[in-house]
């Protein structure tokens, strides 16, 4: 559950991409209303920057929807939130795409600094380790791998975005926003999760 939710603002950034062409009239009027937004359903490359004014509120109602469900905000999400408004908001003054696209790679870049970091700052815990070891016991030196495979992983999905969003057509960076980081988030869990399950270890017996 909390795997889709956290995907759900870029299913809604594909979605309003997507279908931007048949998007009420009418609502496209009342977008028009907010400052630095003029969108023209006859201009095919505005159809960006619906999107990326709808995912800047899909990101609000996902950090509410996590706060009613748990009664506190993530810290990932509310980074998430910040660094979307920000590009975003300048995505929508100047018209320039490029901004939107550099969030992928900023997200993941911040996530892979604060997974390394995690290991050498306070506890010295890994991030891995503080998220899961309540689920699940490993040896310390396991919880450090896999934590150094979500730094790898992050920096590696932060590169891959830029080479294709400088490489290829918008199109195919919106499907790769969601079907390419979403088909390889989704591999990569399946693989740290059969690692560590493979050097779990068993909880004591009770006499």
């Amino acid at each position: 559950m909390k795997f889709l939710v956290d995907f759900f603002p870029v299913v809604i950034f594909f979605l309003a991409y997507s279908f931007f062409g048949q998007v009420p009239p009418g609502m496209i009027e009342f977008v028009n209303q907010l400052p630095f937004v003029d969108l023209s359903q006859q201009n095919p490359k505005d159809a960006i920057l619906f999107a990326t004014l709808v995912i800047i509120i899909a990101t609000l109602i996902q950090n509410l929807i996590h706060y009613l469900h748990y009664k506190r905000f993530e810290k990932m999400h509310l980074i998430s939130l910040a660094v979307l408004i920000a590009l975003g908001s300048l995505t929508l003054i100047l018209k320039n795409p490029d901004f939107i696209k550099w969030k992928v790679t900023i997200i993941n870049w911040v996530f892979a600094l604060a997974f390394l970091s995690s290991a050498y700052i306070g506890t010295r815990k890994t991030l891995v380790e503080r998220m899961m070891s309540q689920a699940l016991q490993v040896p310390e030196a396991i919880w450090k791998k896999v934590n150094l495979f979500w730094v790898l992983f992050f920096a590696f999905l932060g590169a891959i975005n830029l080479v294709v969003a400088y490489n290829f057509e918008e199109q195919i960076w919106v499907k790769f926003k969601l079907f390419g980081v979403l088909g390889l988030t989704f591999v990569f869990v399946i693989f740290q999760a059969l690692y560590l399950q493979k050097h779990a270890i068993e909880p004591p017996q009770e006499s």
